[in-house]
């Protein structure tokens, strides 16, 4: 940690000052992304406030956005961060995350161009996601989860996993994406096969596999009107 950084602790602070009391005083949304982080953390460490160890997370996950998006290990090894307060920063993220979702209007994807606008976030990530949007009768989403992230090699991917919320969620239909982060949304032989074998293992669970999308960058590709796997 920069040596250069204040070493003082939220205590010296003013109490108009602290993050958890201006909290209680005016509300979250008065708050900076810092100071919601700080409350989080709840404590520094040697030499740096919970203030000053917040902001270096922010910058080291470039903004609020890096924390969801961030795998469990690489946060945790963030200076000061360690296991509990990765878990506690990764557990505040996936709840905003599905509040944020819950309260959206549930559109209907009826189309191809539906459902890349509906996942626009996963066309410019930096790294891989293969994603399923678990459907009502009126092909409403019920859910949006991210079954792998990282590095997604369709040829390893696991079909049971694929089913395995849309049979909990007793889902009408779902729709598989995945994201090539090199900028072309090209299907590769593997794509293709494991997406007749996810179609084919959705006719015997009555599930119905509606579409399988590759978005990038560049634009996206539907399987499903190509003719690929379906």
């Amino acid at each position: 940690m920069d040596g250069r950084l204040p070493r003082y602790r939220i205590t010296d602070l003013a109490i108009e000052q602290r993050p958890r009391e201006r909290l209680a005083a005016w509300g979250a949304e008065q708050l900076s992304d810092t100071e919601l982080v700080a409350i989080l953390i709840g404590s520094g460490i040697r030499g740096v406030n919970a203030l000053r160890l917040a902001e270096a997370v922010l910058a080291s996950v470039h903004g609020p956005a890096g924390l969801r998006q961030i795998p469990f290990d690489d946060l945790r090894r963030v200076h000061g961060i360690g296991h509990a307060r990765a878990a506690t920063l990764k557990a505040a993220a996936a709840l905003a995350d599905r509040m944020a979702y819950r309260s959206e209007a549930r559109p209907v994807l009826s189309s191809p161009q539906d459902v890349a606008d509906y996942l626009h976030d996963l066309a410019h990530a930096e790294t891989e996601h293969l994603r399923v949007i678990l459907l009502d009768t009126r092909n409403k989403p019920l859910r949006k989860l991210d079954v792998y992230q990282g590095s997604v090699n369709t040829s390893l991917i696991r079909i049971g996993e694929i089913f395995r919320d849309a049979v909990r969620a007793n889902a009408a239909s779902l729709i598989v994406a995945h994201n090539h982060p090199s900028g072309d949304p090209s299907p590769s032989p593997e794509d293709i096969a494991v997406t007749r074998a996810m179609v084919e293992a959705g006719r015997l669970l009555d599930i119905e596999v509606l579409d399988h999308l590759i978005l990038s960058s560049t634009g996206f590709i539907s399987l499903k009107a190509k003719g690929l796997g379906f």
